[in-house]
């Protein structure tokens, strides 16, 4: 299946159905009077968070979207039917944007949590609605009111507890399938990770959600390589997991572009707890490794492990570490009112 985190779309709601203007007709009843029915309300758009899917592509081949009209009112009082409403299934951690693509309409951050998009328009006043003591044979109806049509943005920011990030090759996609039991193409050339992908991390009773973006270069948010666009699948982040490749001469340069890209793209994550790992242990002997972490120990002033993906060494305390970032956000999220 294809992956697409971004789409346009056109949506309608329904019109309103129209009055009826009737009276009502029966032998014996010369003066039966008014029983024109009301119109039918207008379908509504909905959009609703479905945790089967994980990709906007459906939105790729149909972007318009038109809910049913309502039925117009009939005699003998009878209300016209209510328009067919249109749900719009999106993955969870969809945000809908106003056309403008900045204005928040909603984020879809639940299962089964819905938004209503476009309501239908109400139906007409039938004329036995303004029957009076002092009307006893209205000729009005009133038509219905028409729908809302709009253009929308849908935005998919992938839910997951920790994001990897790092250039390309860093073993992003290696670090990943070896903590969990996602298999992302893993091979040695740079951009072989295209779109985000998640795995489960699981340690003891204990899970999180584990997100791998495309690797990031300089110019990134300028849209060189791949761009900064993958950015957005982890901002929900509890932390970031940044991997530098240790086979690197500078690998405090490496640590630093990224660190660029990340301030530069902004929505906090540079803010974000950063779990620092020199990765590729395994190529390196001793010296040069006790080398490099002090470097990057320097440079960024926070813990550096020391790991190697494809031998599966080292893994734990970083996972650890990670872990902890997820329990306190957790910790913070049951205690807000």
């Amino acid at each position: 299946m294809r992956f697409l985190d971004k789409a346009k779309i056109w949506i309608r709601s329904g019109d309103g159905g129209a009055g009826c203007v009737s009276f009502r007709r029966e032998k014996f009843l010369p003066e039966g009077g008014p029983d024109g029915g009301d119109g039918g309300r207008g379908g509504h758009v909905i959009a609703r968070a479905d945790a089967a899917l994980n990709t906007l592509v459906d939105f790729r081949y149909r972007q318009h979207f038109r809910a049913g009209r309502g039925g117009h009112g009939m005699g003998a009082n009878r209300t016209g039917r209510s328009g067919a409403d249109v749900v719009l299934r999106v993955p969870v951690g969809t945000q809908i944007l106003a056309e403008d693509g900045e204005t928040l309409i909603a984020d879809l951050v639940e299962e089964g949590q819905e938004v209503v998009l476009a309501r239908g328009g109400d139906g007409g006043f039938g004329n036995a609605h303004y029957k009076s003591s002092t009307n006893r044979a209205p000729r009005r109806a009133d038509p219905g009111r028409p729908g809302e049509e709009r253009w929308l943005w849908l935005v998919l920011k992938l839910l997951a507890d920790i994001g990897l990030v790092g250039l390309p090759n860093a073993g992003k996609s290696t670090f990943l399938a070896a903590v969990t039991r996602a298999r992302p193409k893993i091979a040695d050339y740079p951009f072989t990770t295209l779109h985000p992908h998640l795995g489960v991390v699981e340690r003891g009773d204990y899970r999180f959600v584990l997100a791998d973006v495309p690797g990031l270069i300089a110019g990134a948010h300028e849209g060189v390589g791949l761009g900064d666009r993958f950015l957005g699948h982890v901002e929900r982040c509890a932390a970031l997991l940044h991997l530098v490749d240790g086979t690197k001469e500078d690998v405090v340069e490496a640590w630093r572009t990224v660190r660029r890209e990340l301030e530069a793209y902004g929505h906090g994550l540079a803010d974000k707890p950063e779990i620092l790992c020199l990765n590729k242990i395994d190529a390196l002997d001793e010296p040069a490794v006790a080398a490099r972490v002090a470097a990057l120990r320097e440079a960024s002033g926070a813990p550096v492990f020391a790991i190697s993906a494809a031998a599966r060494k080292g893994l734990d305390a970083p996972l650890e570490a990670a872990m902890r970032e997820v329990a306190r956000l957790r910790g913070q999220l049951a205690e807000a009112p």
